[in-house]
């Protein structure tokens, strides 16, 4: 067995994987304890650098749409905004912390309740963002496919919430039945595992499998889905105005098929899925070739399995950092609160810049109608 208690596993197994987190009891007369490898270091010295921005841009894009001009997002964009940074703060004050110190430690010193605790919300934390994303893009999907079904948008997003905190709850908690500590005497060796859960090592492999079909592929369909049926709709539209009026210009009635809000909206949200699918693709590819063919572990070098996971906990500050790009509201809430804000430009004039709002932006539900503006319009 490797040396290193934090190879990369399938990612529904504990986040510092355990030699031990296999079905069958493995021949403990020759196995040696992990040890924390320099390429261990290096995944703990990047996860802290991670860590730091995360917390900090997330904490500042849940104050800004909370409690800054971020308000003005309309009502049913902002528990989509708040919610996506919610997830993404579980993933960084769960998953990271746990990740370095557990990398650090090796084996496992939390006994078996923070052991199934930890394990539970680790699963939790990946569900809530993945599904929040496919929420996003249905949301997106509504707003571009029925643009006059606006009324209905707040109720419909709250639900859908509900079910995706409801479905994330429901599927990671058989982590609190499968993890446990296991203690290997020999060698004085305690780890945090899935040891002995399974009776074959197929239905391990079932249940890594089941996890990474709702975690990645699910979500990446049903979000494929969803922006295949707004480019279709938007192809669709432009044909049907250059047809009618011999211009390729995107207008109807002189009002533009897509306003210029919802398409800076539009934008958004597929640069973050992107984000998602490019981060986290590769560490789930790795997964699935250790879950059919553990061997690999002995073949590739183990500074690619942590700089895989590193890279996919990268997803986690990539979210503020393309809602910071694309809504002048979060970057003036953050001049404000930097005081690098120039001395000519008034609380008043930073107000304007982030809610002056187009006569066809119908991203907005705020009294005051013309004078307020989407975020995303800018």
């Amino acid at each position: 067995m490797p040396k290193n208690g934090s190879l990369l596993v399938p990612p529904s197994s504990s986040v510092a994987p355990p030699p031990l987190n296999i079905s069958q009891t493995p021949p403990f007369t020759n196995w040696e304890p992990p040890t924390f490898t320099r390429a261990a270091q290096f995944r703990v010295g990047a996860t802290f650098v991670l860590f730091l921005f995360a917390a900090c841009s997330n904490l500042a894009l849940l104050v800004s749409v909370w409690w800054g001009r971020g308000r003005r997002l309309s009502s049913h964009l902002r528990p989509l905004m708040l919610s996506l940074a919610s997830a993404d703060l579980m993933m960084t004050f769960v998953v990271m912390p746990l990740d370095a110190v557990w990398n650090v430690t090796v084996q496992w010193y939390g006994g078996n309740a923070l052991c199934k605790l930890l394990c539970f919300l680790k699963l939790f934390a990946m569900h809530a963002s993945a599904f929040i994303l496919v929420v996003i893009s249905l949301d997106r999907q509504h707003a571009i496919l029925h643009p006059l079904d606006a009324l209905s948008a707040h109720h419909r997003n709250r639900c859908m919430l509900l079910l995706a905190w409801t479905f994330s709850l429901l599927l990671a908690s058989p982590q609190l039945f499968i993890f446990r500590t296991t203690r290997v005497d020999p060698v004085d060796f305690t780890q945090c595992a899935s040891h002995g859960s399974f009776s074959h090592h197929w239905q391990e492999t079932a249940y890594n499998m089941f996890h990474f079909i709702t975690l990645y592929v699910i979500p990446l369909l049903m979000m494929s889905c969803c922006y295949g049926r707004i480019l279709l709709h938007i192809n669709q539209q432009h044909l049907q105005d250059k047809g009618s009026s011999g211009e390729s210009h995107l207008r109807r009635s002189g009002t533009d098929i897509i306003p210029k809000a919802r398409m800076k909206t539009l934008k958004m949200t597929v640069v973050i899925v992107l984000s998602f699918v490019v981060c986290w693709t590769p560490y789930y590819l790795l997964g699935i070739w250790y879950w059919f063919q553990p061997d690999i572990l002995r073949i590739t070098p183990e500074y690619v399995h942590h700089a895989l996971f590193v890279f996919g906990n990268l997803n986690t500050c990539c979210d503020p950092v393309i809602y910071g790009f694309y809504t002048p509201s979060f970057r003036a809430d953050l001049a404000a609160c930097c005081g690098r804000s120039r001395s000519h430009t008034s609380p008043r004039s930073l107000d304007r810049l982030s809610a002056r709002q187009g006569p066809h932006s119908g991203e907005l539900d705020q009294p005051g109608g013309d004078r307020g503006r989407s975020d995303a319009e800018r």
